[in-house]
This record gives structure tokens, sequence and C-alpha cells, in this order.
């Protein structure tokens, strides 16, 4: 008995010191990550397989990770790189690794799952990789479930559809280009328009997008989630591109580099693009594009981008049809009531963006932009409702300077105790938009001005602060982070006879808390809450004399994301978003209205599937139950919100010369109206695009609507009178989908 409890005592005082042996044996092994050109590269996910601790590369291509011990395996995975396993050493703990990896086919093998608030960010950027978008507005697609409809010619920003919302052109997404906001307050045609037309697809090098309210960086108009487009800092060969298709349809692009050395680069890009549509009025739509970056990069100093861009569009439109004219016989699916639909804009920007590394764990990013944008939009949703002899048509018109800037300071890697970490970032920054000339006015044939109905300057500026924290114990990684913002709203009416400006102002606070579990390297668990809010037009905001300006969002997010083998993903999240107010554009009257309370409830699952090493495929599918909360069961619908969506395709490549892909997306029907006595019909709608590449050429081949369906892209209940009716009639309007859309291209790299 006395040997057995002086045993029990020798061998707990052997594991005691055991163990305080491997705690002193754990160090932070530290190092750097690049390309085989010596590049540093961000963001390269590093897992211990032994200890599970996980960490990722900073700007400079630099790491730290805690509780590593000799004999530990690690591994660094980043997109496009091959897998690089380290078994580490006593030289490595002392003196450091540098590692540089390899360039590999996209493959899911190089994803690790783990830590990230964003992380199918990384994980959808698989899909844009294996299926380069055909246009800037279409990577919004690659958003699960996010969907997408023109209506109006091809020069006005697309409908967006997120998370049960019609979020007409950005209510409720928040967008922005390499940080660079694109969403317009207080605009001509609807709150948060946002026009992506500016960027050139090719010139994108990846997507960063978050659901939900939780990110202290995203601030007006992040409530159903954000998209943030990356473009790409330098270019490897320079490109030039052809597209001929069906409607005199020509795009020509080309990307040129003009300096390339140790630590400078610079490219242009330009687009051109010619097309009149399936319409029975030709849109003549064209755009233009042209595209300018330098960058700078001194490693473990400082790094530089400048970017500016000039686009401008011009259209015209066959707008939104009534079912009856074509029942009638009066038109075919793509004629027009009124063919002096149509518009202009353009958009010039100017954008820097600088990191200055402070020390080794320490960061300053800056970034200020500056952009001139001018919009004329001509419009007919009722017909001939109100002006029985005339028409309705309504001319929008803006001009507008869009200026501001931000300064992040981020400090990483804290030592909290032996193993934990923590790290925070601090940023300041302002926006403002100065609108001159907002109008709103009755015109005749875009030439004879009728009635002017709204003429006024906007003055609006947006202050904020945020203070965004991370902290990593164990597998547990807490994101608490709180964002401050104040607007002020001026609106002058020119419509008075008498000088009439307005102003209000109002502050909010918008706390969040993001929970992370990692389990191992291949899977997560996440619970996401934050409110957060989105403005109200100016114009509404001084009329109503400081009312409904900044209403809330409050959301709640709770998935988890799996790999359970090297060759798949899966994804599957339970979301709730809860708004005070929820805005509504009306079209005819150009005014935003306020609708109520909504609540929003769904489930999204998603499924990535390196199925053999040339073929890829993937499918989200979403489902959402929305309501308004202040009106009575069977009229609480909130008209076009999208309850049922889904997406996906596949992707091949490396057979031979060949490489293509083929993609689908659904919506269901949806109400078009409060009691569901309208129903939006739904689509599933086929696209196809192939390739065959020799040498430094590619020829290929893009379908659009591969099957000929039938569909309509975007739907509205509208109460209009046609020239002939005596009375008005409520119905669905709509403009028809691309019928089957065959294009030729042809390029080539040198």
């Amino acid at each position: 008995m006395i040997y057995s409890r002086k045993w029990a005592l020798q061998s707990t005082i052997l594991l005691f010191i055991l163990s305080a042996t491997t705690i002193v044996n754990a160090q932070t092994l530290k190092g750097n990550i690049t390309d085989t050109e010596g590049t540093a590269l961000e963001n390269v996910g590093i897992f211990n397989q032994t200890s599970g601790q996980h960490s990722h590369t900073n700007l400079s291509g630099t790491f730290a990770l805690t509780s590593t011990s000799v004999n530990d395996s690690i591994y660094f995975s980043n997109l496009g790189f091959k897998t690089f396993i380290l078994v580490v050493n006593q030289d490595h703990l002392k003196e450091g690794v540098s590692i540089s990896l390899e360039e590999s086919s996209i493959n899911l093998d190089q994803v690790v799952v783990v830590s990230k608030v964003d992380a199918m960010s990384k994980i959808v950027n698989i899909d844009v990789q294996n299926d380069p978008v055909k246009s800037s507005q279409e990577i919004l697609r690659k958003v699960p479930g996010l969907l997408i409809g023109q209506h109006a010619g091809g020069g006005k920003a697309e409908q967006i559809f997120l998370r049960g919302f019609d979020i007409d052109h950005g209510t409720d997404v928040a967008l922005s280009v390499d940080g660079m906001p694109v969403n317009m307050v207080s605009h001509a045609h609807g709150q948060g328009y946002a026009d992506l037309h500016f960027v050139i697809p090719e010139t994108i090098d990846n997507i960063n997008f978050g659901k939900g309210p939780y990110y202290a960086d995203k601030g007006d108009f992040n409530t159903a989630g954000y998209v943030d487009l990356s473009l790409k800092k330098s270019i490897d060969k320079s490109m030039v591109s052809y597209e001929a298709g069906q409607f005199n349809t020509n795009r020509f692009v080309g990307l040129f580099n003009i300096l390339e050395s140790s630590k400078s680069s610079a490219y242009v890009a330009s687009e051109v693009y010619l097309t009149d549509g399936p319409f029975d009025s030709p849109q003549n739509f064209n755009r233009l594009n042209i595209l300018g970056r330098y960058n700078y990069k001194d490693i473990g100093k400082e790094e530089l981008t400048l970017t500016a861009s000039h686009f401008q569009s011009k259209w015209d439109a066959s707008g939104q049809i009534p079912q009856r004219a074509i029942d009638q016989g009066i038109i075919g699916r793509f004629g027009a009531i009124d063919d002096t639909e149509g518009g202009q804009t353009s958009r010039t920007n100017l954008m820097l963006n600088h990191t200055k590394f402070l020390g080794e764990d320490q960061f300053l990013k800056t970034r200020a932009f500056v952009s001139k944008y001018d919009f004329e939009l001509f419009s007919n949703f009722t017909f001939f409702l109100e002006d029985p002899v005339n028409g309705d048509q309504i001319r929008q018109y803006e001009d507008r300077t869009v200026m501001g800037a931000e300064t992040v300071f981020e400090q990483i890697d804290i030592a909290v105790g032996a193993d934990d970490r923590f790290k925070y970032s601090a940023g300041i920054g302002f926006r403002n938009d100065n609108v001159n000339d907002v109008t709103l006015e009755h015109t005749l044939n875009r030439k004879t001005v009728l009635e002017q109905f709204a003429f006024g300057d906007v003055d609006e500026t947006n202050m904020y602060g945020f203070v965004d924290g991370e902290y990593k114990t164990g597998n547990w990684t807490f994101n608490p982070s709180v964002r401050f913002d104040y607007f002020n709203f001026d609106y002058e009416n020119k419509l008075s006879q008498l000088y009439d400006n307005k102003s209000e102002n109002k502050a909010i606070v918008s706390p969040k808390l993001n929970t992370i579990y990692a389990v191992n390297k291949d899977w997560q668990l996440f619970l996401k809450t934050g409110l957060g809010f989105h403005s109200n037009d100016a114009r509404v905001v001084t009329a109503n004399e400081g009312r409904d300006i900044l209403p809330r969002a409050y959301g709640v997010d709770f998935g988890t994301i799996i790999k359970p083998v090297d060759k798949l993903v899966l994804n599957a999240t339970l979301w709730g978003l809860f708004l005070d107010q929820e805005f509504v554009y009306v079209g005819d009257a150009g005014i935003v209205e306020p609708s109520g309370k909504t609540r929003r409830v769904g489930v999204e699952v998603g499924a990535r599937y390196q199925m053999l090493d040339w073929l890829y495929v993937y499918s989200d599918v979403n489902y959402t139950y929305a309501r308004s909360t202040e009106e009575v069961d069977g009229e609480d619908y909130i008209p076009l919100a999208p309850d049922f969506t889904a997406v996906g395709g596949l992707s091949f490549s490396d057979i031979g010369n060949f490489s293509g892909n083929l993609n689908y997306r659904y919506l269901g029907d949806r109400a078009a109206n409060e009691d569901n006595s309208i129903v939006a019909e739904g689509y599933f709608v086929t696209d196809l695009n192939l390739n065959y590449h020799i040498k430094n050429w590619t020829v290929g081949v893009i379908v659009e609507n591969l099957f000929d369906t039938e569909w309509n892209e975007t739907q509205f209940a509208t109460e209009s009178r046609l020239f002939n009716e005596p009375a008005s009639v409520e119905e669905i309007h709509f403009t028809p989908g691309t019928p089957f859309y065959l294009r030729g291209k042809v390029a080539v790299r040198f």
C-alpha cells in the first residue's frame, strides 16, 4: 500500500516535470514566406498539426506561430501554391525560417479552414480563379446566394438579391473596390446606388465578402453584407482580347505591362464594349473603360499603389414591359412601350493605397480617393397613368464629387501569457459627397421638360472610427469590435423661390462580436453577432426633420466550415437579420419611402469538390423566410424578397489544351406584392464557356442561356396604363432575360 502511494506520487511528479518541460520547450516559430521570385506572400495559412496552433502571414510575408516545439509538423498553404510541410528542428526555432512556395494550379488541397471571420472568401476565390468572370457585375454572383438582374439597357446598375433582400441597386449591401466605396448616398435614382461597370473584369484579382453586419471596418449599407473587389497590383504578361457575337456585340480588352523592376510595376488596361442587345429597339449600348495602376513595394518597409481610371457609358432601353401588352399582341417579349428610355453615366477615379511597416508587428495603412461622377437616366414605369397625353417619362440627373480617406493602425502578435495571442486595429476616416443639381422631372421623348418635381444640391459627410480586436487562446478566437459613425445631411431645395437649406445630423455606435472555434485545421465553428445600419436619403432625412436617419440592423449567424477530406469543403449557416426600418424605392415618384420593421431568417449550405485534378464542382443553396413584422398575417410579404436561390457549376482544365465552365443559377417564385396576390416567376438559367489554348493564344466560345430558356430577369408589380386603356391595371412588369447568346473570343498574351 505504501509502495503504491509512493509510486503514484513519483508518477505525478514525473508527469508534472514532463508537462513543464513541454511548456518550456514550446517556443514561437518566426519566419517569412515568399514565392519563387522573392515576392512576399500575404495571408498564407500556417497550421501546426501537432499543437493545433495556427497563424497567417502579414503584409510583409512574415509570421509568428506560438506553442511550437521540435519535431512539430507545420503546414503552409496558399491558393495557387503547393502546400509546404516543415518538420521543426532546433535551428528553426533559434534562427527562424525562410520559405519559398512553388506555384501550382488552384486546388482545394491548398485550403486551410481556420480562424478567419471571412474564411468563405478564401474558399470562393477558388471559384473565381477556376471560372474567370466576363463582366464586373457578374463577379457578384460568385458570392454564395447573391443574384443580380439588369433591367435598363445594360448601362444601369444591376438589381441585387441577397439574403431575402431585393436590394434594388445597393441599399443593403456595401460594395467597394480596393476599399473605395461604390455605393452612392442620396443618389438621384435610389439610395445606395452601386454601379460596378467602371471595373474591367480582367483586372480583378480576387473577391472578399462577408454576410451580415459583423465587420467593424464596414459601415453604411453593410446590413445583408459587403463585397470588396481587389484589383491586380501587377500583371505577368500583356494581353489583347477581342469578342464578337450575336446582337451586334463587340468587345475589345487590352492589358499592357509598361513597367517591371525589382520594386516597381505598372500596367494600363482598357475595354470597349458595344452591343444592341436582343431587343426589338436596339440598345445602342457603348461602354469605355481605361485604367492605369502603379505599384511600389519595398519589402519590410512600405508599399504604395496608385490607380487612375475613367469610365463612360451610353445606352437606350426598352424598360419593364407589362404582360398584358404581350398577351394582346401589342408588342413581343423583346418589344417596348416607350423605347426612348435610356441614359448616360461616367465616373473618373483617383485612388491611393499605402502601407507603412512601422516595425516587425506594426503597420499603418492609408487610403484616399476622389471620384467625379455624373448620371442621367430616362425611365417610364407607368406609361400613361399620370399623363394620358404625353406619357409618364421621368428624367433623373446628378453631378457628384466624392472624396474620402482612411488611416488604420494595426498591431499584431501581442503575446498574452505563454500561448495566447492578441492583435488589434484602430482606424479613422471620412467620406464626403457633394452632389449638384439632383433632378427629378417629367419629360417627353428625352427632349422636353414638362414639369420639375425636385431640384437641389446635397452635401453629405460621414466621419467614422473603429477598433477591432482579435484574441486567440487555444482553439478559440474572439473578435470583439465597435464602430462609431457620425453623419451630417445637408439639402438645398432649388425649386424654392427663397433660399431653402435644411440640415440634420446623427451619430450611431455599432458593437460586434464574432467567435470562432477551430476544431482542427480543416474544421471551424463560428458564431457572429453584431449591429449595423443603412442611411436614408438626405432629401428624405431633412424633409422628415431627422426621423429614420440611420435605422439599425441586428444580425446573428451560427455555422460551420468543414473539410472532411482533402478535396471537399462543406459549409452551412443558420442566420437571422432584423431591421428597424426598411426602405423601398418608388420609381415613378423618384422617392425613397419607409416600409416598417422586417425580420429575415434563413439557412445556407454549400459544397465545393475537387472531383478530379482537372474537374472542380460547386453549389450553394439558400432559403430565406422574410416578413414584415408590423403587418397582419397574409399581408406581411416583402415584395420581391427571394426565398429560395441556388447557384453552382463545374470547371474543367488541362484536358489536352481545353478548359471550360458550365454554370447554373436558380431563383424561385416569390411574392411581388404584400399579400402575394401577384407572383414574380422564378427561373433556371445555364451558361457555358469553352476555351482552347495553344502556346500564348486562346480561342473561346461563350454561351449565355445555353438552353434558350424563356425567363424574366427583373420583375415588378406595377400599376400602369397603356395609351388605349380607360383604366389602370396592376400586374407584373418585367425585363425579359437574355435568350441564347453566342459570342466568340480570341486572346493573345505576350
